[in-house]
């Protein structure tokens, strides 16, 4: 079920039912409140939990604050959040990195994905842009396979680095086309910004959210986007999943998660308010800023969907050979 529809759905439910749904709400934490991002402020990951949180704190009348515990791709704010009490006043904003790639790239992790966490709700995918310079005269998909094929090994895609989620994009992307390309990782997406635009590397797959301001001011050329499909912030960009290789996704998801054996109802209250505020005119606006669709849904539905990522991700980690040193 799309997002859009989902929440339609649920504004409707909600606006019927309000009375009985607050008669019969859950616990709420006794506050205060940290969502903690394993990110900077600024980037994505952190835009979307302060949009969250602010949210929830005027609806709950307690303080809900974002905490940066920056590092290690978002593995120490994961540890942190693991070994919290189960209270509600320790949550993680989950991602991608954390609760789907890492646990098949590196064999000892501080925390178990799987049982350390309690899946609360999820907030959004957004797709990663495959992105040029103008330099390059590959225009899509099929012109940058074709280039590949001629230079195995030798063209070069630029990743915020190793076992990250762009390049886990690339190695799908090669093991979709059937190509060899030059892996090039950097210590974030921002160096990888400066050389593609600076030509020392040729492509590189990027969360939409960095690429965005790029893309539209014209230093970068989108070719295509990683998603099922279209973000309806760029319409324009086809998918790689259209360009001839369907079912191809590779996108950056975010999602609320707190430690193990939360109380279920404590869950379900905080899922059912995560819910509402997607469902927001305001919200709706921001998140397809940054192509952040797709969330909602009960903490079932996104447990599963993360228990899916992990076995997709890690298969691939498999296949491919990649460590965090590659």
């Amino acid at each position: 079920m799309e997002r859009r529809h989902f929440l339609s759905l649920l504004a409707a439910s909600s606006a019927s039912c309000a009375l009985p749904a607050f008669a019969n709400a859950g616990p709420l934490p006794s506050g205060p409140v940290r969502v903690v991002v394993g990110f900077p402020a600024g980037g994505g990951t952190d835009v979307l939990a302060r949009i969250v949180a602010n949210k929830l704190s005027a609806m709950w009348g307690v303080s809900v604050l974002v905490d940066n515990k920056v590092g290690a791709a978002g593995r120490i704010a994961a540890t942190e959040v693991a070994k919290a009490a189960p209270d509600g006043n320790t949550l993680l904003m989950g991602h991608i990195n954390t609760q789907g790639i890492a646990p098949g790239l590196y064999p000892k992790l501080p925390f178990d994905a799987e049982k350390d966490f309690t899946a609360i709700a999820l907030v959004g995918q957004t797709p990663q842009v495959l992105v040029t310079n103008d330099t390059q005269a590959a225009k899509t998909v099929a012109a940058v396979v074709e280039k590949c094929k001629k230079s195995p090994g030798r063209v070069s895609f630029g990743s915020s680095g190793a076992g990250s989620a762009q390049h886990l994009a690339l190695a799908l992307f090669e093991k979709t086309a059937g190509i060899s390309a030059l892996h090039v990782p950097y210590k974030g997406a921002a160096p990888v910004m400066n050389d593609l635009i600076g030509g020392q590397v040729e492509f590189a797959f990027e969360g939409m959210t960095t690429t965005a301001p790029f893309i539209k001011s014209g230093k970068l050329r989108a070719i295509a986007q990683t998603g099922p499909k279209r973000a309806k912030s760029f319409p324009n960009v086809p998918t790689v999943a259209e360009s001839g290789y369907p079912g191809f996704n590779a996108s950056i998801w975010f999602g609320l998660v707190g430690p193990a054996k939360m109380q279920a109802a404590m869950v379900s209250r905080i899922n059912s308010d995560v819910n509402k505020v997607l469902a927001m005119p305001d919200v709706i606006a921001r998140l397809d800023e940054f192509g952040a669709e797709d969330g909602g849904g009960s903490p079932e539905r996104f447990a599963a969907f993360m228990r899916a990522e992990r076995s997709k991700w890690a298969q691939l980690v498999k296949e491919k050979g990649i460590t965090p040193e590659a």
